[in-house]
């Protein structure tokens, strides 16, 4: 792990425990933690520059535990944030930009397209780290929206398929297996 990685990683961290102190939630271990492995898997098998992947993965929510902006645009909070981290740091400009593209673009929500490998990798790990935290989603549906126990089940059903028809294809191929049987034995 490089130094700026380290460092990065450490910001958040910070961050995350206080969120969870006022909150009782933990971005870091619920969440983030899954995305930056995944991240750094993908990346080292599609060939993309893995300190990029790794800090976009790191920063992908920052705006979230640092509660900045609405979650609706936490990539373009999160960026902001990266930009203020890193120049901060005194990353290179050019690999700081790469980072917070990253950030702005992992949202499979908002159907952004992904220009680099890069962006491809933290989008994708961020999808991943759904279905290896599949708990968070349950929190958010009956802790935060409150929903029924019908209603927070069909809301997780509909996220993590919209989730995977978001994934890139051959992020998609490598995880149907797994998809498949994690829909087989939460919803049927």
């Amino acid at each position: 792990m490089s130094n700026i990685v380290e460092k990065v990683k450490e910001e958040l961290i910070k961050r995350c425990e206080e969120y969870n102190k006022k909150y009782n939630y933990d971005f870091w271990n619920e969440h983030i933690k899954f995305v930056v492995s995944n991240g750094v898997e993908l990346a080292n098998k599609y060939g993309a520059d893995v300190e990029i992947v790794e800090l976009g993965a790191l920063l992908h929510d920052i705006s979230m535990p640092s509660e900045l902006g609405p979650s609706e645009e936490h990539n373009i909070y999160g960026a902001k944030i990266a930009d203020e981290l890193l120049t901060k740091f005194n990353y290179d400009e050019e690999r700081k930009q790469r980072v917070k593209e990253c950030v702005l673009r992992h949202r499979g929500s908002k159907n952004l397209p992904r220009n680099t490998i890069e962006e491809e990798c933290v989008a994708d790990a961020d999808v991943i780290a759904h279905f290896d935290c599949i708990s968070s989603l349950f929190h958010l549906v009956y802790h935060d929206l409150d929903l029924s126990v019908q209603e927070g089940k069909e809301y997780v059903k509909k996220k993590l398929e919209r989730d995977y028809s978001k994934l890139s294809d051959r992020t998609r191929i490598e995880l149907e297996d797994r998809y498949k049987k994690i829909m087989e034995v939460l919803f049927i």
